[in-house]
C-alpha cells in the first residue's frame, strides 16, 4: 500500500482506490458513525459500555489495527539519527508542552468566554498531546517515520509525568492569577499511563518485534517487499473503523446540538491552523528537511482525543459539556489534518533539500 497520496499525477495513477479517495472514505466513515449513533437506539451507550478502566475497547481495537502497520515499517536501527537531532527534540517539546496548551487556553477563553463547560473541555484537549492517530497523518504526508516514533514516545512520557500538573495549572492556578473562574481536574497519573500503554505501547512493541523477528528469520528484503505490503492496508481500515465507532458513540449529542458544535469548532480550527503552520515555519527556520518538518508539524498539531474524552467523562460525566467538547475535537481534527496532508504534499514539490538530517522520503 502506498500510504502517501502524492499529488503528482504519475504517482496518483498508481495508488490504490483506498488511497486515492481517502478523504471520501473518511467523510463517509464520519457520516456512517454519526448516522448510526443517531438512528440506532442504544448503539452509543452499548459501545460505550464495552470499556475497561475508562478505555473504550472498540476504539482501542481500531487504533491498534491502525497504528501497527505504520510502526512495523519503522526502521528501529535508525532511531539514533533522530535522538541525536537536538533541534527536532527541543522544538517538539516546546511546541507540545509549552506553546500548544497555552494556545488552546487562550483560544478557549477568547472564543468561549460564556461557555465554561466547553471551554474546560477544550483546555483538556489542548493538554492531551497526540500519541496515536498522528502516526497515520505523518505517514500519509511522507514524514519521517523514525522521527514520528521517537516524538510520540517522548510525548507519551511527558503525558504521564505532566498531564495532571498542567491540568491543575491551566484550570485552577492560571485562572486564579488572572481573576477568572477556576475548575478542578481530578485525574491520576495511573489513568494516563494506562492510556499511553494501550494506545502506544502495545502497537509499538508489536511493530518492533515484527521487524526484528521478520528480518532475522526471512531477511529484510522479504519483510519490506512481501510482509509490509500485506499488512499496510490495515492502517487505513483501522482508521476508518475508529472514525465510525468514535462518531457513533456521540452521534446523537453532536447532531442534536449543531450550534454548540459550531461554537466549539471555531477555536479548534484556529488551533490546528496556528499550530501546524507555526510548526512548519519553525521547522524550516531551524533547518529541518521536509520529512522532519512534516513530522514536527503533525505531532504538534494533533491531540490525544482518546485521553481527553476519557478524562472529561471520568471527571465531569458522559453527558457533560466537557465531554462533548472532547468529542468535537476529532470531528474537526480528522478532516482538517487530512486536508493538511495534501497541503504538505503540495509543499513537498518545491522543497529545497538543504538538510541531511533524515533519509529520503519513505515510500511503501
Amino acid at each position: 500500500m502506498s500510504t502517501a497520496p502524492d499529488l503528482e499525477p504519475p504517482v496518483a495513477a498508481r495508488l490504490s482506490t483506498l488511497d486515492r479517495f481517502l478523504p471520501v472514505w473518511i467523510i463517509a466513515a464520519m457520516a456512517v458513525g454519526l448516522g448510526a449513533g443517531r438512528l440506532v437506539p442504544g448503539l452509543g451507550p452499548a459501545l460505550d459500555a464495552v470499556a475497561i478502566q475508562g478505555i473504550s475497547l472498540p476504539i482501542a481495537l481500531g487504533l491498534l489495527i491502525m497504528m501497527y502497520p505504520v510502526l512495523a515499517k519503522v526502521r528501529y536501527d535508525r532511531l539514533d539519527t533522530v535522538t541525536g537531532d537536538r533541534r527536532l527534540l527541543v522544538a517538539s517539546l516546546v511546541l507540545n508542552w509549552v506553546l500548544g496548551p497555552a494556545l488552546m487556553f487562550a483560544l478557549a477563553w477568547l472564543l468561549l468566554p460564556d461557555l465554561p463547560e466547553y471551554r474546560t473541555g477544550l483546555i483538556i484537549v489542548g493538554l492531551a498531546r497526540c500519541i496515536a492517530m498522528v502516526i497515520i497523518w505523518n505517514d500519509l504526508a511522507c514524514g519521517d517515520r523514525e522521527a514520528a516514533a521517537v516524538l510520540v514516545a517522548l510525548n507519551s512520557v511527558f503525558q504521564v509525568v505532566t498531564f495532571a500538573a498542567l491540568g491543575w495549572f491551566y484550570l485552577d492556578v492560571l485562572p486564579g492569577w488572572l481573576g477568572l473562574p477556576q475548575t478542578a481536574l481530578d485525574v491520576s497519573p495511573w489513568e494516563i499511563a494506562v492510556s499511553v500503554l494501550v494506545f502506544l505501547g502495545i502497537p509499538l512493541v508489536a511493530g518492533y518485534l515484527s521487524r526484528r523477528v521478520g528480518e532475522h528469520t526471512l531477511g529484510r528484503d522479504w519483510y519490506e517487499a512481501r510482509f509490509l505490503p500485506r499488512v499496510g492496508p490495515l492502517a487505513l481500515y483501522g482508521l476508518l473503523f475508529t472514525i465510525v465507532i468514535l462518531f457513533a458513540l456521540q452521534g446523537d449529542a453532536i447532531t442534536s446540538r449543531p450550534l454548540d458544535v459550531a461554537r466549539i469548532a471555531l477555536p479548534l480550527l484556529a488551533y490546528f491552523a496556528i499550530m501546524w503552520a507555526g510548526s512548519y515555519a519553525l521547522g524550516r527556520a531551524i533547518g529541518l528537511n521536509y520529512e522532519r518538518t512534516t513530522t514536527l508539524a503533525f505531532t504538534a498539531a494533533g491531540n490525544n482525543f482518546e485521553l481527553a474524552i476519557a478524562v472529561a467523562i471520568a471527571t465531569f460525566g458522559v453527558t457533560s459539556g466537557q465531554a462533548l467538547a472532547g468529542v468535537v475535537g476529532p470531528l474537526i481534527e480528522v478532516p482538517v489534518l487530512v486536508a493538511l496532508v495534501y497541503v504538505s504534499l503540495a509543499a513537498r514539490r518545491g522543497w529545497t533539500r538543504t538538510s541531511t538530517t533524515a533519509p529520503l522520503p519513505q515510500e511503501s
